[in-house]
């Protein structure tokens, strides 16, 4: 069981005691009244094993069957082993009647070897330039013909100032 399923169990015992009330357990576990009572219920006739989920370990309703999937897999090994999920995928639907998404193609292929998913790039990391000694010191010399401030530091107050050469 879960800790939430063991914290309903907790909760759902001090209604059978009578320390809570149906509605302040209500509040306590964030659900409505019904389905507090529904729980007590489920308690009562089943013990803790009635809090927990009666669908853990089943299969979802929409889940394609296993036979679709090696019927799949085995097209694509005898006549798309080269393709990517996406072509594959409209190949299959256009020649062989198949009926699921790419991206659940994806990872069959993927899980069957078929295909490698892409790996993410690292990220670059930039080496940060070192700081000036001074507040505005920032000094950039080029090789261009243009007009170009060059820094001059003022005597008075150590700022560096810029001035126009040509």
């Amino acid at each position: 069981m879960s800790h939430a399923e063991l914290d309903r169990v907790s909760v759902i015992r001090s209604i059978i005691s009578r320390r809570l009330t149906q509605a302040q357990a209500a509040q306590r576990l964030k659900l409505s009244v019904r389905q507090v009572k529904r729980l007590t219920r489920a308690y009562r006739t089943c013990g803790a094993t009635g809090m927990a989920s009666k669908h853990r370990g089943r299969c979802p309703g929409n889940a394609i069957g296993d036979a679709v999937r090696r019927q799949a897999l085995a097209i694509i090994r005898a006549h798309y082993i080269d393709f990517g999920p996406t072509f594959a995928h409209e190949k299959l639907t256009e020649l062989h009647a198949g009926h699921c998404s790419v991206e659940t193609l994806r990872q069959w292929m993927i899980k069957d070897g078929l295909w490698r998913g892409k790996q993410r790039k690292k990220a670059a990391i930039h080496q940060s330039r070192p700081r000036r000694p001074r507040w505005g010191e920032l000094v950039q010399i080029d090789g261009s013909p243009h007009d170009t401030a060059v820094p001059l530091t003022d005597k008075k107050d150590g700022l560096i100032r810029s001035e126009l050469i040509q």
